[in-house]
């Protein structure tokens, strides 16, 4: 039998006075690590057989801006965790903070895309097949294998 849950969370605007350690962002950042770990110790009779994945829309650029904060950027982090998922390490390519490698002189490049860490999970973790991934996924074609899972 398979559950799907789906959490939607916002307030991560971070416009203005994003902060460091102790700032806005920290703030946003230490409730989601401790209710992983509560949702992961929940799910411990089922971990084995659970995928979460958070991620967001878009990310924040680089460089802050003039009101202390970041503006929407391009590139973004996934975050995947799973009793099957091959952890513990960063996947994906990192380009570096070169300027010549930032997208529009100011943002993370985008080096993999997302429906490239979703795909798997649907295949292989909720087992559903090609010909339903394409309605899922419409016209998309995977370049990457990362073996999340």
């Amino acid at each position: 039998k398979t559950q799907l849950a789906f959490l939607a969370l916002g307030g991560w605007d971070t416009h203005v006075n994003q902060g460091g350690s102790q700032g806005q962002l920290a703030r946003k950042l230490k409730p989601i690590g401790q209710g992983l770990a509560t949702l992961v110790k929940a799910l411990e009779p089922i971990y084995a057989d659970t995928v979460i994945v958070v991620m967001s829309e878009f990310g924040r650029t680089l460089a802050e801006n003039g009101n202390k904060g970041t503006d929407h950027g391009h590139g973004n982090v996934m975050w995947v965790l799973g009793g099957g998922v091959r952890g513990g390490k960063v996947y994906g390519e990192w380009p570096g903070l070169a300027e010549s490698q930032l997208y529009e002189k100011r943002d993370l490049a985008v080096t993999t895309d997302f429906r490239d860490v979703l795909m798997p999970v649907l295949r292989e973790h909720m087992e559903i097949g090609n010909s339903n991934l394409a309605q899922i996924f419409p016209g998309f074609r995977s370049n990457q294998s990362l073996g999340l899972l």
